[in-house]
């Protein structure tokens, strides 16, 4: 059986370009050498493109993915349908030689120009199956304020939240605080419209720390969401699939800190995760009814987490965010919640890898041209 030329992209220009290159290793790992032939592709953190040689003999050192960033072969994306590949490059111009097309590409970039439809849209110019959601679900997925509206609509419950423009804040900020004042009540959480991971939030306590916050989350957008703070139990639950999606059982985050913060997630021990949560029989088909609504709220395809607030004292569920590159590390909980309901990791590649070609087919028989004859 041939194998399926699949290419990993990773890196990135993101602040979870770290969380990245960990996602990349772990999926290389667990991908069957019998099945793929594996094409790393870094994205450094300038957006220089960079492809290494066989991931296999690649993954024997602990530093083989920051190699290919500092030393693989500088190639650029071709957009060309025709001619899907990696031109190499000499200097900043293309020399016209190439590496073989791959079959599917498997973007595992968090965070900005990854996981916000920028490279899932020069995929669709190359024509090439890519795993995840497309240009539209993407972009939806990544903007806090924009996803939250569409799940509003969905009639999904979303926390109260105000918009706060990076320009407005450094203009006018007591206008801004008076903004925020009005519908929210602390204690507050500030976040980037547009990253994940936890990078750049903050838990606001009182009006003091709101400015500190605010400038925080600019730092890493021109978009910043001020939301309600829930005193809740954090969910999780994974999707799988296109217009037919399906839900895991769902798990619970116990975060060692105040909150599933990025040091909570990736550098301080002691996070606690339960795989199922313990909620009662109502509470999971509640959780996994809304995980599938929010999934479809923004035209999502092939996989997401989608993260909920359960309110310790009303009992409320707030859907709080939808992930559509979830993280993929060894503690990622997309995963293992799909381990805990059956699917092990290798098989969950596999079937994402198959709902890419199967989305990629399907979208091959739509007419781009008007047809007399139709």
């Amino acid at each position: 059986m041939k194998k399926i030329r699949l290419g990993l992209l990773f890196g990135g220009r993101s602040g979870e370009h770290e969380v990245s290159l960990t996602s990349a290793a772990s999926v290389i790992k667990a991908l069957d050498p019998e099945k793929y032939e594996i094409v790393p592709i870094g994205i450094t953190r300038e957006g220089a493109w960079r492809v290494g040689a066989s991931a296999r003999k690649l993954l024997e050192s602990p530093r083989a993915l920051p190699a290919i960033l500092e030393n693989g072969q500088p190639v650029t994306a071709s957009v060309d349908p025709q001619r899907p590949a990696l031109l190499a490059l000499n200097s900043q111009s293309a020399t016209g030689k190439s590496t073989p097309a791959v079959d599917v590409v498997f973007p595992l970039l968090h965070g900005t120009f990854g996981e916000d439809g920028t490279v899932q849209g020069l995929l669709e110019l190359a024509g090439i199956p890519y795993v995840g959601a497309g240009v539209l679900g993407s972009a939806a997925g990544m903007d806090k304020d924009l996803m939250k509206r569409l799940f509003r609509d969905a009639g999904l419950p979303v926390v109260p939240w105000v918009l706060v423009m990076r320009g407005e804040w450094e203009a006018e900020p007591a206008r801004v605080r008076r903004l925020v004042r009005r519908p929210l009540r602390y204690p507050l959480f500030v976040k980037p419209a547009n990253l994940g991971s936890s990078v750049g939030i903050s838990k606001v306590h009182n009006r003091k720390e709101l400015g500190t916050a605010i400038n925080l989350a600019a730092c890493y957008d021109r978009k910043v969401i001020v939301e309600n703070g829930v005193e809740g139990r954090e969910i999780e639950c994974s999707v799988l699939g296109n217009d037919r999606p399906v839900a895991s059982v769902p798990g619970e985050v116990i975060p060692v800190n105040e909150f599933y913060d990025y040091e909570a997630k990736y550098v301080k021990e002691g996070s606690e995760i339960v795989i199922p949560a313990k909620l009662t029989r109502a509470q999971t088909r509640r959780v996994q009814e809304f995980a599938v609504r929010a999934f479809r709220a923004i035209d999502c395809a092939g996989m997401a987490r989608v993260d909920f607030l359960l309110d310790r004292k009303s009992g409320k569920l707030w859907v709080n965010e939808i992930n559509t590159i979830p993280g993929f590390t060894p503690i990622s909980m997309y995963p293992k919640m799909w381990e805990a309901s059956g699917l092990a990791y290798p098989q969950l590649l596999d079937r994402l890898i198959e709902l890419a070609l199967e989305r990629h087919r399907d979208k091959n028989r739509t007419t781009y041209s008007l047809s007399p004859s139709r």
